[in-house]
């Protein structure tokens, strides 16, 4: 990689804006040795991939470039109407037709459980696992255990599948799983994350960056509880980009960003790409921004106690999800 790239990327990830915006992604494609050398990558036949949240926005452009790719691909939804369309959508967009669906409320407990026996059930591997799904509510809300919906989908939900389907993923060794978090997560500490909002301090935007917060924080401590040579974990941010959740939860901020947000697919390429590189690339444990590793903190250094705090979440989540 060229000094004048790495100096690059470096202002670009300084700016923020210009790090998350359209043309953070266009400039590091042009002057990344991550993009401009990137013709070696393992084939993705035969292989197979598990998404969340595929139906629409990233997880539909991450699914859609998988399969491309040869990938046999499986997408978790809530809704068997959106997912039977969406199938049929990415099955004529690649030609793949190794493209199925469970449907399943990742915010449910219950539901996950029953998704995974399933899946267990009828594939004894998994190659990769993606955890996309996520939404931003405007109001508090509970699921059926009382749990808050943003922790329960976006933390409880992805911590209960991954448990669920550590068999299948070690059978696959070495497999991935990769963790779509977001930028917003910067702006909160993870000592704020461990504990979901309570309905009097409720506020949409700052529970769904505590979640993503949480997320990155978990990836870490997977990592730290796994070996590589079994599962590696990784965690990504997809910078701003125009999807249906970001018009329909923040659309002043989508109005005045306007042509500089990404579009889904360059909001996906990092999951794809950490879905599909070389592993002796990527190493396990890290968050991700336009295929090269960031810091999971703009200012300072979260100091020891985040890895306490780490693992007092991953703890706290083994007691509420006990999935069996």
């Amino acid at each position: 990689m060229s000094r004048a790239g790495l100096v690059v990327d470096a202002a670009l990830e300084a700016t923020v804006a210009g790090s998350f915006s359209r043309a953070g992604i266009a400039i590091r494609s042009r002057l990344l040795a991550e993009f401009t050398t990137d013709d070696d990558r393992p084939s993705l036949a035969g292989r197979l991939v598990v998404v969340t949240g595929a139906t629409s926005g990233l997880g539909q452009a991450t699914a859609a470039e998988l399969a491309r790719q040869g990938g046999k691909l499986h997408f978790l939804a809530r809704d068997q109407r959106r997912a039977a369309r969406t199938r049929r959508q990415i099955i004529a967009e690649t030609g793949n037709n190794s493209v199925s669906y469970g449907v399943a409320d990742i915010a449910d407990l219950e539901s996950v459980i029953e998704f995974a026996h399933g899946f267990a059930a009828r594939h004894d591997r998994l190659d990769v696992l993606i955890h996309n799904a996520g939404a931003m509510y405007d109001r508090y809300q509970v699921n059926g255990t009382g749990t808050e919906l943003t922790f329960a989908a976006q933390v409880a939900g992805p911590f209960a599948l991954t448990t669920l389907l550590l068999p299948q993923l070690r059978a696959a060794a070495p497999s991935r799983v990769i963790v779509v978090s977001s930028g917003g997560m910067y702006g909160q500490p993870l000592a704020r994350s461990v504990t979901p909002m309570s309905p009097e301090n409720f506020r949409g935007v700052t529970a769904y960056a505590r979640a993503k917060r949480a997320q990155v924080a978990l990836s870490a401590e997977w990592a730290r509880r796994i070996p590589a040579t079994d599962i590696a974990f990784h965690a990504m941010h997809p910078g701003w980009a125009d999807t249906p959740g970001l018009a329909a939860s923040l659309p002043t901020f989508r109005r005045m960003l306007g042509p500089a947000l990404r579009t889904p697919a360059q909001g996906a390429d990092t999951t794809v790409w950490l879905a599909t590189a070389r592993p002796e690339l990527l190493g396990t444990g890290r968050l991700w921004h336009d295929r090269r590793p960031r810091r999971e903190h703009l200012i300072g250094h979260p100091g020891s106690h985040h890895s306490a705090l780490a693992a007092a979440l991953w703890d706290q989540l083994a007691a509420l999800t006990h999935p069996t």
